[in-house]
């Protein structure tokens, strides 16, 4: 089996483990046929993007414990699905990137340019 690889085509790095993220919550933004969201994009969440989500109908602020979500707060990396960061994008309020940790699967939804234009700079 190959290993995951990232939006840059490298191995894919961690995004998180506190909150412990990833559609199989090991922390990295993996995906398969299960995961009908493609929770791959390894984003800086923000209080906008929260709250634009939350607009949506998806309420990620919130626990849910059955599905092991601690629900998140602004400065949580988390593995976000590839389409709702698009729309966010195309509303003006993506939260930050980090490509390293973005699975190359993001790039079926999204460019590299959009991904780019919001990549997390320390």
């Amino acid at each position: 089996m190959n290993p995951a690889k990232n939006v840059l085509g490298t191995a894919l790095e961690c995004c998180c483990t506190n909150p412990m993220t990833g559609f199989f919550r090991d922390g990295f933004c993996k995906t398969n046929q299960f995961d009908e969201g493609r929770h791959v994009i390894c984003a800086i969440i923000t209080q906008e993007f929260l709250e634009f989500t939350l607009s949506r109908g998806n309420n990620l602020i919130t626990p849910n414990p059955a599905y092991n979500f601690p629900g998140l707060k602004a400065g949580d990396k988390w593995c976000l699905c590839a389409l709702r960061w698009k729309e966010a994008y195309e509303a003006g309020v993506a939260p930050p990137v980090v490509l390293a940790c973005t699975h190359e699967k993001a790039l079926e939804y999204v460019s590299l340019a959009m991904l780019q234009a919001k990549e997390f700079s320390q």
